[in-house]
C-alpha cells in the first residue's frame, strides 16, 4: 500500500481539524453530504480521510456541506 505524500496528509488534516473545529462527525458529514447531493457512505468517508486519498472536489463538497467559509492552511 502506497503511503500517503506530504500534500495528501496535509489534506486529511485540514480536513479533520475542520470537521472536529465545527463538531461535525464522520456520521454527520454523510448526511450533509447526501442533503447537497453527494451520496457517500460513513465507511466510505472514513476510508478517504484515513487515506488521505480523496480529490480536491471531494475536499470541497465536504467544506461546503459543513459550512466552512475559509481554510487556514497553516
Amino acid at each position: 500500500m502506497a503511503e500517503k505524500t506530504d500534500y495528501e496528509a496535509l489534506a486529511a488534516n485540514l480536513l479533520k481539524a475542520e470537521l472536529k473545529r465545527k463538531g461535525v462527525t464522520y456520521a454527520q458529514l454523510v448526511e450533509k453530504l447526501n442533503a447537497i447531493g453527494v451520496d457517500e457512505k460513513e465507511v466510505n468517508v472514513r476510508n478517504k480521510l484515513s487515506r488521505g486519498k480523496f480529490t480536491a472536489a471531494f475536499l470541497l463538497q465536504c467544506l461546503s456541506a459543513i459550512g466552512s467559509q475559509t481554510l487556514h492552511l497553516a
